[in-house]
């Protein structure tokens, strides 16, 4: 695992945001998540976010230095590890100290939904960082959550490393807050964070630094080779890539991002993904088939573009 943030370590590779198995009885699985990391760093990807996908939302404290520890140790040497910590401030700040002990180069902290302003998160994400000490990637995820303004005296400052820009919009292309954002902020520090769909127009139009994937995690040859398309200006082979994870995709935003990403892992047999941590339950098993077709489809489209 890296140790150190080099100057483009958040956009040299597409950012692969994981699943984490479990067990039966719900403790981690070591074997699996081995599985599914190997599975992805062979497709050349060099960065895992552990985040939502992750469940790292409702992990208990108690498992926190457990899962740190296994996955500072998992991971190739090349390859850039972050964890995540929060949502709640408080305990953020527990996980803080944990953090601390490893030496993870940057954590992304989780946004909490309500009960916040403006500059009450940007005051929370500092004393994080100086509790942590390392800068923290901030996860931006809907609108009020924290101005451009907030965030360009966090990236003047240092405090952050980027920013995972997630706010859904019903149109890519018109997104006034995203606007704003890279008139305040250096937006090659700015990471696309919702899956292939709109890394064009979010790499494209408005030029951020490069895209987080959860279908990466299927497909990691097929999300490589469109960071690669994009960086060339091919927009049409990036599209054409971008077209492959469709089906899989649109399965995701119909049911649920989180639990059929969780599902297709396993129903393709890459890793055996287990039992979803509550507050999530795993994916209905009438919805098993379909996603297993898609899961199956795009791993057989990503051994293809492979060879």
């Amino acid at each position: 695992m890296l140790t150190t943030l080099k100057n483009n370590a958040l956009t040299s590779s597409v950012l692969a945001v994981p699943p984490l198995a479990r067990k039966a009885d719900g403790s981690l699985n070591d074997t699996e998540n081995t599985k599914l990391i190997r599975h992805i760093e062979t497709g050349g990807i060099r960065t895992l976010l552990y985040g939502g996908n992750a469940n790292f939302y409702h992990m208990p404290l108690s498992e926190y230095d457990q899962a740190l520890a296994y996955l500072s140790e998992a991971a190739g040497k090349e390859t850039l590890v972050i964890p995540s910590a929060g949502p709640a401030f408080g305990f953020s700040m527990d996980q803080a100290k944990i953090a601390r002990r490893h030496h993870f180069p940057t954590i992304m902290l989780l946004p909490q939904t309500g009960i916040t302003t403006s500059d009450g998160v940007e005051e929370g994400v500092r004393r994080f960082v100086q509790a942590a000490g390392v800068p923290a990637l901030l996860y931006i995820k809907h609108d009020g959550y924290i101005e451009p303004e907030n965030v360009a005296k966090l990236a003047k400052d240092k405090v952050i490393s980027g920013i995972k820009y997630a706010t859904v919009r019903d149109d890519p292309s018109h997104d006034p807050y995203l606007a704003k954002l890279v008139e305040h902020v250096d937006r090659k520090m700015i990471i696309s964070g919702i899956g292939e769909q709109p890394a064009i127009i979010h790499t494209g139009d408005f030029k951020l630094g490069g895209f987080t994937s959860g279908c990466v995690c299927v497909a990691p040859n097929l999300s490589r080779l469109m960071l690669e398309a994009l960086r060339k200006n091919d927009i049409a082979e990036a599209d054409r890539i971008r077209k492959i994870f469709g089906p899989l995709e649109d399965l995701r935003n119909s049911l649920n991002p989180i639990r059929v990403l969780h599902e297709a892992v396993r129903l393709a047999g890459i890793a055996d993904t287990g039992p979803l941590q509550p507050l999530l339950t795993n994916l209905a098993k009438p919805d098993h088939e379909k996603v297993k077709m898609a899961a199956i489809e795009l791993l057989q489209a990503d051994r293809h573009a492979h060879r």
